[in-house]
């Protein structure tokens, strides 16, 4: 019988959403080769609302890249709080193997890498309802290109993500994450693109939170006799 408290064995939740990410890694693209495999290509995460929030590049294999992202396995952006792996419940990918292959004679694998990554970070910054993704790095403005078939994946199972979308626990996520990215700036010399990043993840909790509001039917804000001098606008002696 397996030891229900063996530390190396994750939780029940974490293990299916692990499971899922390796399956769509598993899966085959139009040249029958796995999505995973693609030693060069670019990724986009999503939020629960289908809101892109990260976009990056890879010259190793997406599923190492990605999952490292994703499974406790830190990087700069998960380290620094710039990015909440809890907050991602769908992936996006661009294997491009392929055409950088085609194109390595012109172009380097980098610079086709880069203008592969500027193009995906345009087209999510014009589906975003904020305009803005957490990326703390800039991503240098570059010639956009013809982006290959992407492969995109809701990577959270249906019972689960039913819990996890709910606003109020995602608020309480999104505050603590703020918090923890406001500790690292405060105590550190950082970029400046940290700092927009906690401006983004400010303006992320505030359209959430309005959402939430406006679902409980409450105003956005609350109004006061200006002449009430008491709690509630109770003038009476």
């Amino acid at each position: 019988m397996a030891n229900r408290h063996n530390p190396n064995v994750p939780p029940v939740e974490v293990a299916e959403i692990r499971r899922l990410i390796r399956t769509f890694f598993e899966e085959l693209d139009e040249s029958g080769r796995k999505i995973g495999s693609s030693k060069h290509g670019v990724y986009a995460f999503y939020d629960y609302d289908g809101e892109p929030i990260y976009v990056g590049q890879t010259k190793e294999k997406l599923s190492s890249r990605v999952s490292r992202h994703l499974t406790n396995q830190r990087t700069d952006a998960v380290a620094m709080n710039v990015l909440d792996p809890f907050e991602v419940a769908e992936i996006e990918l661009w294997p491009l193997d392929e055409l950088v292959g085609e194109n390595v004679d012109i172009l380097s694998a980098s610079v086709l890498l880069n203008r592969a990554e500027f193009t995906v970070f345009q087209k999510v910054l014009s589906e975003s309802a904020l305009g803005a993704v957490l990326n703390e790095k800039e991503i240098t403005p570059t010639e956009l290109i013809v982006l290959p078939k992407s492969y995109r994946k809701c990577i959270v199972p249906a019972e689960i993500f039913a819990r996890r979308k709910h606003p109020d626990i995602r608020i309480a996520r999104r505050a603590a994450t703020i918090a923890n990215l406001a500790r690292v700036i405060s105590e550190r010399s950082v970029s400046r693109g940290l700092r927009r990043t906690l401006l983004t993840q400010a303006r992320r909790i505030e359209l959430l939170a309005s959402k939430r509001l406006h679902e409980l039917g409450i105003p956005d804000s609350c109004e006061r006799d200006p002449l009430s001098q008491r709690e509630g606008g109770d003038e009476t002696e």
